[in-house]
Order: C-alpha cells, then sequence, then structure tokens
C-alpha cells in the first residue's frame, strides 16, 4: 500500500495495490475509487482531504468489489 498527498490540490491518493485502473466511481463527492478489470478497488482518492478530516476520524463506505454491496 501507498499513500501519497497532493498539496496544490490538497489530495490523498492510496495505492492498495500496483495494478493499472481500468475504471473509477465517484461513491461520494470526492471520494473516487479506482477499480481493476476484474472490479477489485485498487486505490481511492480523497479531494479536499485536510477541510474534510479536521482531526476528526472519516468514515468511507467502501466496496471491495463491484458485486459485493455495502451495507
Amino acid at each position: 500500500m501507498k499513500v501519497q498527498y497532493f498539496p496544490e490540490t490538497d489530495t490523498v491518493y492510496i495505492e492498495l495495490i500496483d495494478t493499472p485502473s481500468v475504471e473509477s466511481e465517484e461513491i461520494r463527492e470526492g471520494v473516487v475509487l479506482d477499480y481493476d478489470k476484474e472490479g477489485k478497488v485498487v486505490g481511492i482518492e480523497i479531494e479536499h482531504f485536510t477541510e474534510r478530516f479536521k482531526g476528526k476520524p472519516m468514515e468511507i463506505p467502501l466496496q471491495l468489489d463491484k458485486n459485493w454491496k455495502y451495507g
């Protein structure tokens, strides 16, 4: 896993596995999941990170593969 912060856009990218993404989905405003060709999540992008976080825990519902539904 690799985490990158881009201060010029206040964006965090969490690379879960080093596999190319073929599709992206915005699951919540400013939160984007990247999927591989098998539908598994390979990365998470969070825009306006410091503004969202502000010292509080952040909850992001997450599908680990496109066939599994959250909740």
